[in-house]
């Protein structure tokens, strides 16, 4: 085993020690509205808001899960994550069909908008029209939450253009908050995060899985005293146990281990059936990492699975200078969680040849996660020709 394993593992049972009086303190517990009945899922702050969220909140990843989002809403969860590009909008128009004529107050809605950078001439006409059309689906005249998407350089997190739109949309009402979501595991994306003072919340992979737990962990200590709240996504790991992903990831020891951080406001799994989302409401009502699940998660770290690091050093390995950790994403996407329509929306985005990696005889890239980089991207590419009706 190397080096890194050795340190992971040990930060991992060292964090659990450490946690049992900083991060078990004990969370507020508030009946959350909507369910009709009491419920008692703990709630966090978010940052300097002045808003508390249920620990637990849904990433709405597929338009066909109203009624999921609905026992959702009824457990007393009440932030609902989407986006502009997800299944087309769909995803906007259940969640708006769905708390029409609601309470306002009754819901925390987030959703993103995704770009291309450098930046293009007509960049904050563009964002302004792609805000107003997700408005519209949400059937809202705001949002609590905007989001630029899939931010990976510090260097966009600190444009100017992008900074004055953020500071416009705000202003004018139509977003109580501002943040930025990143795949890529880059603690320097939160330290640049702090140094506009713009960004409210930033949306950021977390799970048992990272190599750099500690530097990120540092980091969110950071912007969290800086008055920033984060909400982790990736929380599964990809999902699976194994390469193969036909091994389910006990999702319950993946969120009592996110949780221990207390600086971790809310976690957004996609919840996709009432399975997972009983799951995942389990795990909230009873926090407590068992050993068990502690020596359950300890043996997966180093271990082959779906779940892509996004460190990023295949991109300088890979002599096309290819967007490997976003298509590795979509791999999971499709094997992983079973999302295939999301994994075709994510290659689509990136603009790529159908002919990808056909001109090197041998692929150059050494994955440090132990990924057999060619062949995954052999087996993704093709996804992009199937028909929508055939994809879930």
């Amino acid at each position: 085993m190397g080096k890194k394993g050795v340190d992971r593992r040990n930060f991992l049972k060292l964090s659990t020690v450490a946690g049992a009086g900083l991060l078990f303190a004990p969370d507020a517990l508030a009946s959350t509205p909507g369910a009709g009945k009491e419920t008692k899922i703990p709630m966090r702050p978010l940052g300097k808001t002045g808003v508390e969220l249920p620990i637990l909140s849904m990433g709405v990843d597929r338009p066909d899960s109203n009624n999921v989002l609905r026992a959702a809403f009824n457990s007393g969860i009440i932030h609902f994550d989407t986006a502009h590009r997800y299944q087309n909008g769909r995803n906007e128009e259940m969640i708006g069909n769905f708390f029409d004529g609601k309470p306002r107050s009754s819901c925390f809605i987030a959703t993103k908008v995704m770009f291309d950078y450098p930046l293009r001439d007509n960049f904050e006409q563009d964002l302004l029209d792609k805000l107003a059309v997700s408005l519209k689906r949400l059937k809202m005249d705001h949002v609590d939450l905007f989001y630029t998407h899939s931010v990976s350089t510090a260097e966009k997190i600190q444009d100017k253009r992008i900074l004055a739109v953020l500071q416009k949309i705000k202003a004018e009402g139509k977003t109580r908050f501002v943040g930025f979501s990143s795949h890529d595991q880059k603690p320097e994306l939160i330290d640049a995060a702090i140094e506009t003072g713009i960004y409210d919340v930033a949306l950021i992979s977390y799970n048992f899985k990272m190599k750099n737990i500690k530097e990120t962990d540092e980091a969110i200590e950071r912007g969290v005293k800086a008055g920033m709240g984060f909400i982790a996504m990736k929380t599964m790991a990809g999902g699976t146990e194994d390469a193969d992903g036909k091994k389910k990831i006990n999702g319950r020891a993946c969120l009592k281990w996110i949780w221990r951080n207390k600086n971790i406001t809310t976690v957004i799994p996609g919840l996709t059936n009432y399975d997972h989302l009983d799951e995942c409401l389990a795990a909230a009502h009873d926090m407590a990492l068992t050993q068990e699940e502690q020596d359950y998660l300890l043996a997966l770290c180093d271990q082959e699975s779906l779940y892509c690091q996004q460190c990023g050093e295949c991109r300088e390995q890979c002599p096309e200078q290819l967007p490997i950790p976003d298509i590795m994403r979509a791999y999971m996407y499709a094997y992983g969680y079973k999302h295939a329509q999301q994994s075709k929306e994510t290659l689509l985005g990136l603009g790529l040849k159908q002919d990808i990696c056909t001109d090197c005889d041998v692929c150059q890239v050494n994955c440090p996660s132990g990924f057999d980089v060619s062949k995954k991207i052999a087996s993704i590419i093709p996804v992009v020709q199937v028909p929508n009706e055939f994809l879930t």
